[in-house]
């Protein structure tokens, strides 16, 4: 049922964007050759140029933002954050939409659709679909202050697992579910703000008076006996039934149900990094380090100059980290250190004033331009762009034996920047804190996020105070 009710409100989101991708194309065209705010200057084309283009809008616009996690169930985010995936979807979209109508153009093969009036389109485009998607949201929330399209919550247990229950769903009003009150198992806590309309026992009695539609089980394995003892009841009845399994030490990533040949197996570790998700992902990668190459390439010259005027010793320091998978990696920066600096001591975090740097090293770490380097690594797919940071081996045993979940940074490539730097992470700073916001980045990834990061690494990332 829950699923089904997502699948509903999202084909209506998907619904919205394909109408207002549409009304979108058919607005700039009237915008730039009937009311023309853009002068024309090699003469106006007709309405049915457009109108064969329309098909074509209404597969690719729709692509896009289901790239961007538009229709998926998401952790609950901002407007302006649902706006800027939208701005996103809809420039990816466009341009995407001008390629294709470099090979395919409907109607006719001699037609050359108009730049301006694409332009035109895709501000159009992100302005319709925000207001259409303004305008769902706002009908969906009317009809259930209304008390219309509402399914009615009992939840069975006040403890963890039932405080988990409420928090998602308070999260998710959209979904169109009103929690009644819960169950008592015991003695066991109490939720706050909820009536408690008797315990477990009570059950059929408080799914009858309450017309209840789901009961959502959330009792410890403690509990099995009085779960058993619930579940006999509950079965009896019309109403739906949802277990939430007595997981939640284990459940870092996204987790779901899978089945194999009808046995049910719930997937403990889910990251949304797959399928389109991770091609998106490698083509943001390709462009932006070919960008940042040309960009760079004159500092980089300099900074390897500098490198070998100063003692003509290698230019670039190979070190074995550990990626995608826990497979280990050369990663390739600047030399900062003097040669074997690490013969005597092994490797060691890097201190304030390391006698161990070089003088270049005291100029180029701070800033982090030892790091550039490694856009050769994400080019050749061992790094991405923004992820994890990647540890040496040495380390990855000490923290995957002291951390239980560290392993879980592996499920993505290691970036060049990441979540947990852009918080001031990095350097010898709190491991826990580390995984924390790297396991936060896994769990919402989007091309949005890691634009946010891109951005927030040049604002306040590039010198830090824990870079030496």
């Amino acid at each position: 049922m829950i699923e089904k009710k997502h699948t509903a409100l999202a084909s209506i989101y998907l619904i919205n964007d394909a109408i207002a991708s549409n009304l979108a194309m058919l607005t700039a065209w009237f915008l730039r050759f009937n009311v023309e705010i853009i002068p024309v200057t090699k003469g106006a084309q007709g309405f049915a140029t457009y109108i064969h283009v329309l098909p074509v809008v209404t597969v690719v616009f729709p692509l896009a933002f289901a790239v961007q996690g538009l229709y998926r169930v998401r952790p609950a985010r901002s407007k302006a954050e649902e706006w800027l995936s939208v701005a996103i979807g809809s420039v990816v979209a466009t341009v995407v939409l001008s390629g294709v109508l470099l090979w395919l153009r409907p109607g006719s093969p001699d037609v050359a659709y108009s730049r301006a009036t694409l332009a035109i389109f895709m501000v159009c485009a992100i302005l319709f679909v925000i207001g259409g998607r303004m305008l769902v949201r706002a009908v969906v929330d009317r009809r259930h202050r209304a008390g219309k399209d509402l399914d009615r919550v009992l939840i069975a247990g006040s403890g963890e697992l039932a405080v988990a229950v409420v928090e998602r769903m308070r999260s998710h009003r959209e979904l169109g579910f009103r929690i009644v009150g819960y169950l008592r198992n015991g003695d066991d806590a109490r939720l706050d703000a909820l009536p408690c309309l008797g315990s477990i026992d009570d059950v059929q009695r408080v799914v009858d008076e309450h017309g209840i539609d789901h009961v959502f089980v959330a009792l410890p394995h403690a509990s099995s006996t009085a779960m058993n003892r619930l579940l006999e009841r509950l079965v009896r009845s019309l109403v739906s039934i949802h277990v939430v399994p007595d997981l939640l030490q284990f459940m870092v990533l996204r987790s779901r149900v899978e089945d194999i040949d009808g046995l049910p197996t719930i997937n403990l570790s889910e990251a949304p990094l797959e399928g389109w998700s991770r091609f998106v992902k490698r083509g943001f990668d390709l462009m932006v380090a070919s960008a940042a190459l040309l960009v760079f390439s004159p500092l980089m010259l300099l900074i390897a100059l500098a490198i070998w005027l100063e003692d003509r010793r290698p230019i670039f320091y190979r070190q074995v980290r550990m990626g995608l998978d826990g497979k280990p990696f050369r990663i390739l920066k600047f030399r900062s250190m003097k040669v074997g600096a690490e013969n005597e001591s092994g490797a060691k975090w890097a201190e304030r004033d390391d006698p161990r740097r070089t003088r270049m090293g005291r100029l180029i770490r701070p800033w982090s331009l030892d790091e550039l380097p490694q856009l050769f690594n994400v080019l050749q797919g061992d790094m991405s762009i923004v992820g994890p940071r990647p540890e040496r081996p040495q380390f990855v045993e000490q923290f995957r034996a002291e951390f239980p979940h560290y392993m879980l940074r592996h499920k993505v490539r290691a970036g060049m920047t990441g979540w947990a730097q852009v918080h001031g992470w990095r350097g010898n700073t709190s491991v826990r804190m580390r995984i924390e916001h790297d396991l936060y980045y896994i769990e919402n990834w989007s091309l949005m996020l890691d634009l946010k990061i891109l951005f927030m690494t040049v604002v306040h990332g590039l010198r830090h105070e824990n870079a030496y």
